[in-house]
């Protein structure tokens, strides 16, 4: 569904800046030849890494929640417990 005939209400400024770090940290992880390349992160990790930033503060529930609404957008999906970027960026 295009952005334009959502009729949900937009994601908060502060999911989405939960997203740009998610994205950040998952796209830039090195990756060897074992791990196919797939761009991944467990669900908890994300959760330390959207608690430990200096660009937003989060409480535990706060980070969870944003993980939740992102995967209810199509943002992020889940495969076996890791979260991974619907459509990573296109320089990597």
């Amino acid at each position: 569904m295009s952005l334009a005939t959502d009729p949900r209400p937009p994601l908060p400024d502060w999911v989405l800046d939960a997203y740009t770090i998610l994205r950040d940290h998952i796209t830039k992880q090195e990756h060897g030849e074992s791990q196919r390349h797939v761009l991944a992160i467990p669900r908890d990790e994300a959760i330390k890494v959207l608690r430990s930033t200096d660009e937003i503060r989060l409480e535990p529930g706060d980070a969870d929640h944003a993980l939740t609404r992102l995967l209810e957008r199509g943002y992020l999906y889940e495969v076996d417990s890791e979260l991974r970027v619907t459509e990573p960026p296109e320089d990597i």
